[in-house]
């Protein structure tokens, strides 16, 4: 599988083999009884370690080295089941592999990748990061499916507007499409008169990025309907209500709709599902211009309805 991304990322998981430093995932009940590894039960002992959820120690070997790590799931690990995300900020960078754990192999994995994300895109000093051997009873194929659905929206997220504007937005939606082999179509600007969207064209007809309505059509008529709609602006000022500095601060956030459907697109149209796909994004960017909605203004958004 190589599904698309906004942008491309190493993976949270070892793919090249090797040597791996094994992690005691436990709880609290392995440590009084004494059911896990012999070493690392007499260091936790000696360090006085509980197991305490999300609690890292790490194992040396007789010669100082590394040995591994115990990691702490609490006394109710069902309650956390992605709690595993700590591990991939805490550890150390290298190669890692669960040795032991009360959770499901898929959690433990899906856990984490979850946690490993960073958006680092506009960063010069990348960091080395521990990577993870996936189990071999985890479903690997569906893992990376769901990282990339999460990663693709949380990228698009966070990408400051100047960068991810409508015409980014819809390039992102594009090469999504082009990726998996879907029908797209654009309604921008003007037309959106024409095709009776007159709200989205209202929202963002102030901005010098032109609204648009972008739609995606994927699987085979005939089978279950399934219809995603986000909502795709890009930037929110607030118009002429204008919004304070510490409101708009983080506006480029308004988009997460859009994200939202395009991440699980992907992992629709990633894992062949038999359903008939169809995506709906409205992208604007909500700006300032003398033809800016006023508040108070009654707006039509049908032949028969208006809006204030």
């Amino acid at each position: 599988m190589a599904p698309y991304q906004f942008i491309e990322r190493p993976t949270p998981f070892n793919t090249k083999g090797g040597s791996t430093l094994p992690i005691f995932a436990v709880t609290p009940a392995h440590i009084e009884t004494g059911t896990i590894d012999p070493i690392a039960l007499d260091w936790a002992k000696k360090a006085g370690y509980k197991a305490e959820s999300g609690s890292l120690l790490l194992i040396p070997t007789a010669a100082g080295h590394l040995g591994g790590a115990l990691f702490g799931l609490g006394a109710n690990p069902s309650e956390q089941p992605y709690i595993t995300g700590k591990l991939a900020r805490s550890l150390p960078a290298g190669d890692w592999h669960i040795e032991t754990a009360p959770l499901t192999a898929n959690r433990l994995s899906l856990g984490f990748g979850l946690g490993s994300y960073r958006f680092d895109r506009y960063r010069s000093d990348k960091q080395a990061a521990a990577t993870l051997m996936i189990p071999r009873d985890a479903d690997g194929a569906d893992i990376k499916r769901q990282l990339a659905g999460v990663f693709l929206a949380r990228d698009l997220i966070n990408t400051p507007t100047n960068d991810m504007g409508p015409e980014q937005l819809e390039a992102a939606f594009r090469g999504l499409a082009e990726h998996y082999k879907a029908e797209m179509s654009v309604t921008i600007g003007d037309d959106l008169l024409k095709e009776n969207f007159p709200l989205v064209h209202t929202v963002g007809r102030a901005s010098v990025d032109a609204p648009r309505l972008l739609e995606l059509r994927w699987g085979k008529k005939g089978h279950r309907k399934v219809t995603l709609v986000g909502k795709g602006v890009c930037f929110d000022t607030g118009g002429l209500d204008i919004k304070p500095a510490s409101s708009m601060l983080l506006m480029k956030k308004d988009m997460g709709g859009a994200a939202n459907v395009m991440g699980l697109a992907l992992m629709i149209m990633d894992a062949k599902l038999k359903v008939e796909l169809r995506g709906y994004i409205a992208v604007v960017e909500n700006s300032f211009s003398a033809n800016e909605v006023r508040p108070g203004g009654d707006f039509n958004q049908s032949p028969n309805i208006s809006c204030e």
